[in-house]
């Protein structure tokens, strides 16, 4: 009968590898959560940093005159004093400046979703002479940066007669070369067959636009919907230009009305008018930021 035998060189080679192995797992284990927590940290630090002019924001707002001033810093208010939001609205005309802001960029967004759709779906789906310029041609309005384009655009406005008007302020946004680019790489991931098949049961573009090619696209055209809102919500130059009436000022403009007026040191009230103006774009994104980030992402479609 035969024993079997293990070596000494072979039984001290497997028990040094062993806390070896082990050694190694519990380094990598080790860096990977270390890296994890020095991940979040930045994060968090980012996150800090972001937010905190916001909230330091509403602080103001919400606190009294003489602590506002006060040679300290105070991260929270002794008292709350909301004030300063009756004021910014009343003395700063913020109703009647959001509704416009509404009305604005409500006009702007349908226009552009009227224009950037079919356009963006003609670019992708519809085959025709000419297309590859028809797209170049969009790509380099990307490279016009929109503030070259204000005088000319103003000129235009004045020459038709249609300054200090609420269609001065929405007809020169009426499209978008951004929109058009955005909502054509989104529409790519759709596929032909759909079409084909649409097409052999008998619809249009029209329809074809209208029943698949749009739905599919949600995801893009609210990201474009939410961009869109975002910075002509925002914008400030054009409104500038164009709106001499009071009853025409966007928020923004509103908002540099009152704080140039005769208001001596009411930072509370500046400070609530502009979160004022701020709440609504904040409010959207909050809403939408899933929608938001797929069609900013570019997710695929599923076929």
């Amino acid at each position: 009968m035969s024993a079997t035998t293990t070596s000494p060189s072979t039984a001290g080679a497997s028990s040094t590898t062993s806390p070896t192995r082990g050694s190694s797992a519990a380094r990598a284990r080790l860096l990977r959560t270390l890296a994890q927590l020095g991940t979040g940290i930045v994060l968090a630090g980012a996150v800090l940093v972001s937010i905190f002019p916001f909230y330091w924001m509403l602080r103001t707002a919400v606190s009294p005159a003489d602590e506002i001033f006060f040679q300290g810093i105070s991260l929270v208010p002794s008292q709350i004093d909301l004030s300063g939001f009756a004021r910014a609205w009343e003395r700063g005309g913020l109703g009647d400046a959001i509704v416009t802001g509404v009305i604005v960029t409500g006009g702007i967004l349908l226009l552009q979703l009227l224009t950037c759709v079919p356009a963006a779906y003609v670019l992708t789906k519809v085959r025709f002479p000419g297309r590859g310029i028809a797209l170049s041609l969009v790509l380099a309005c990307l490279l016009i940066p929109s503030q070259a384009t204000l005088i000319p655009t103003f000129i235009g406005i004045n020459a038709v007669g249609l300054a200090d008007s609420m269609a001065a302020l929405i007809l020169p946004f009426m499209t978008s070369a951004f929109g058009i680019y955005l909502l054509r790489q989104q529409m790519t991931a759709i596929p032909d067959a759909l079409l084909e098949a649409a097409r052999a049961d008998g619809l249009g573009h029209g329809r074809i636009l209208v029943t698949v090619v749009a739905p599919l696209a949600a995801p893009g055209i609210a990201a474009f919907s939410v961009f869109s809102v975002f910075v002509h919500w925002n914008e400030y130059l054009w409104p500038l230009l164009v709106a001499r009436s009071p009853e025409l000022r966007t928020p923004p403009l509103a908002l540099a009305v009152f704080q140039q007026m005769d208001i001596g040191f009411d930072y509370a009230a500046l400070a609530a008018g502009a979160a004022i103006v701020t709440a609504p774009v904040v409010l959207l994104f909050l809403f939408a930021q899933k929608r938001f980030v797929q069609g900013m992402s570019g997710t695929e479609i599923p076929g």
